[in-house]
């Protein structure tokens, strides 16, 4: 049985769909950027990029976390 994708990941299909980028390159914008507060980087991806709310909150929230485990 295969486990579903769960938390922030659930979304990246979605996004890759709607905005057609991958998440790495999604990730590299957010890790390229000056700002490093979670809002800010939300914010951010909506004016400039035109994600929408859940879909910017999950980039930055996943890209956030990976890094902090590194």
């Amino acid at each position: 049985m295969t486990a579903s994708v769960q938390g922030p990941a659930s979304y990246f299909p979605s996004i890759e769909k709607k905005y057609g980028r991958a998440i790495a390159e999604w990730k590299t914008l957010i890790r390229s950027s000056p700002l490093t507060r979670h809002m800010e980087l939300v914010s951010w991806l909506k004016t400039e990029h035109g994600l929408g709310h859940g879909h910017a909150n999950a980039l930055v929230a996943h890209t956030l976390a990976e890094d902090a485990q590194a």
